[in-house]
């Protein structure tokens, strides 16, 4: 990088932060902070969740994967992303609208305490907070890299300093900063990605090599939807585990449904989401596809195949938007995971432990927020600093392996527990599902998997957890039914489309983790 790119890179990083103080005006309290008050447009909400789902291991790990195997990469990522949020744009966008608009919940987990008990919801809360402090930690490792190979910076240095500035715009504006910056970073992408694009097909000889080029030697069987250990069990499993992922299982997207005014907008913006999902991916995924022609990664993963690619390709300033793209997607991750992170720990975990918790004002609540936010930042910045120890091996084992391995049984119970087919399936099938989830994932990589000549394949390593967590839900729930009035009650609150669009009134009472308690009763009619 010279001088131009570092124009670009701090200039991007100047108008981060200004997002953010112009969006501090825009939060008054927990709400705004954590939903955007339900007045976020459609459109908007669509692009900051589709941006949400990306980080700098698309640059790193998958551009590994695109090096090795090609198309693989798309066809067991991008593709099952894409399908799942299709699917739960009708499904669960909805229903987590009506979760924040009838129950007037800031934190996703919210009405967990009421669906099934404050043991399930702590459950659930403590775990995701543990495993999205590890994830992230895995992002900020992956910028770092990213950052090492252009600037020289070390991979803590570059933890620091992208670490920081997140810190800076998401903790002063709330949900609003990090879908403003978002949508900043969408077109920031827009142009860097079609820059790298053309850059690439110029060198390839022009447009034709789109269909020319998978008859090169070094692209042999690039052009194969499943190759290596992606094979079509890890595509399955991945459509499973990913519609749940980014339809709420993991709060951040579920944030998203929630910001909207309404159900129908909820929506719109998750298939907005999920056209982004079938369609840009391609654009950024080819240059990565075709770079054994153009480059020779020094790691045996070829993880740094991108960065070197963008390096031989780009000119000066274009360079420096590439590297301001690797930010932007890693940045709008992390900021959007310490949001939804921040409202669970202040809004489920906190009130569970301290009356004072629940007694806080509007004022105070949104002090404890913001702390909140800086102090998940800080530990996932320091677990990024060991991503690459012994324990997690690389970056996308993390990602690939503990992130979707783990997402299941804490996904399971709170998404299905929204849908009137599983009302049966109360606080004992939630904690079996959770509690036996974990421990098949434990079980399957590493006593089993140290067993086994060769280790379990990774598809039945992510699959298995995500297959117990499923299978118990549903068959204790029906071997021990447990529902009540008032679990049925929130149930018919949250599927209920009679008054989608219609101004209810107070907040039922016991809808939250505050202070109020009680039964939850449907909304009344107008």
């Amino acid at each position: 990088m010279n001088s131009l790119d570092w124009t670009v890179l701090i200039a991007y990083f100047g108008v981060m932060v200004a997002i953010g103080v112009w969006s501090h005006k825009r939060v008054g309290d927990v709400s705004d902070y954590f939903t955007a008050g339900g007045r976020m447009p459609w459109w908007l909400s669509g692009i900051s969740h589709h941006m949400s789902g990306y980080s700098a291991v698309m640059f790193t790990g998958y551009a590994g994967i695109s090096y090795q195997y090609g198309i693989t990469s798309y066809v067991t990522w991008a593709l099952p992303i894409a399908i799942g949020v299709a699917i739960g744009a009708r499904t669960f966008a909805p229903r987590l609208n009506r979760v924040r608009a009838r129950l007037h919940v800031s934190s996703p987990l919210e009405y967990l305490k009421n669906r099934y008990n404050l043991t399930t919801q702590q459950a659930l809360a403590w775990s995701g907070v543990l495993l999205k402090i590890v994830d992230v930690g895995a992002k900020w490792a992956a910028i770092a890299t990213l950052l090492s190979v252009f600037t020289g910076v070390t991979i803590t240095q570059g933890i620091v300093i992208t670490g920081a500035i997140t810190a800076v715009y998401c903790t002063v504006g709330g949900l609003w900063a990090d879908a403003l910056t978002e949508l900043g970073q969408f077109v920031i992408q827009l142009v860097a990605g079609l820059a790298m694009l053309v850059a690439a097909l110029h060198r390839l000889g022009g447009i034709s090599s789109v269909w020319n080029v998978w008859d090169e030697p070094a692209l042999h069987h690039h052009n194969h939807p499943t190759a290596g250990p992606y094979t079509t069990v890890f595509l399955i499993s991945y459509l499973f585990i990913k519609t749940f992922e980014y339809n709420g299982g993991m709060w951040n997207q579920a944030q998203r449904y929630m910001a909207t005014s309404s159900p129908r907008e909820a929506t719109r913006g998750a298939a907005l989401s999920a056209a982004l999902w079938f369609v840009w991916p391609v654009v950024l995924f080819f240059p990565m596809w075709i770079s054994p022609l153009l480059v020779h990664a020094k790691k045996p993963d070829g993880s740094d195949s991108y960065g070197l690619l963008a390096q031989d390709l780009l000119p000066h300033g274009l360079l420096g938007l590439i590297v301001v793209g690797f930010f932007s997607h890693t940045m709008a991750m992390c900021s959007s995971d310490a949001n939804a992170i921040a409202a669970v720990v202040t809004r489920d975990i906190a009130p569970a432990f301290s009356q004072r918790a629940r007694e806080w004002t509007a004022r105070i609540g949104l002090i404890a927020a913001r702390i909140t936010t800086l102090a998940f930042l800080g530990l996932s910045m320091a677990v990024a600093t060991q991503v690459n120890s012994p324990t997690f091996k690389d970056i996308i084992t993390v990602v690939i392996k503990w992130v979707a391995g783990l997402m299941g049984p804490i996904a399971i119970p709170f998404m299905l527990g929204l849908l009137p087919r599983f009302r049966k399936s109360g606080p004992t099938a939630a904690l079996s599902s959770w509690a036996l989830g974990l421990l098949a994932f434990y079980l399957v990589n590493y006593p089993i998997n140290d067993a086994v000549s060769g280790g379990v394949n990774l598809e039945y390593q992510i699959a298995l957890p995500l297959v117990v967590s499923l299978v118990l839900y549903i068959v204790v729930g029906w071997i021990r039914p447990e529902e009540t009035d008032e679990r049925n009650a929130l149930i018919a609150t949250i599927n209920s489309p009679d008054l989608d669009g219609v101004e209810e009134g107070a907040p039922p009472a016991g809808s939250g983790s505050g202070p109020e308690e009680g039964p939850l009763r449907p909304a009344p009619a107008e």
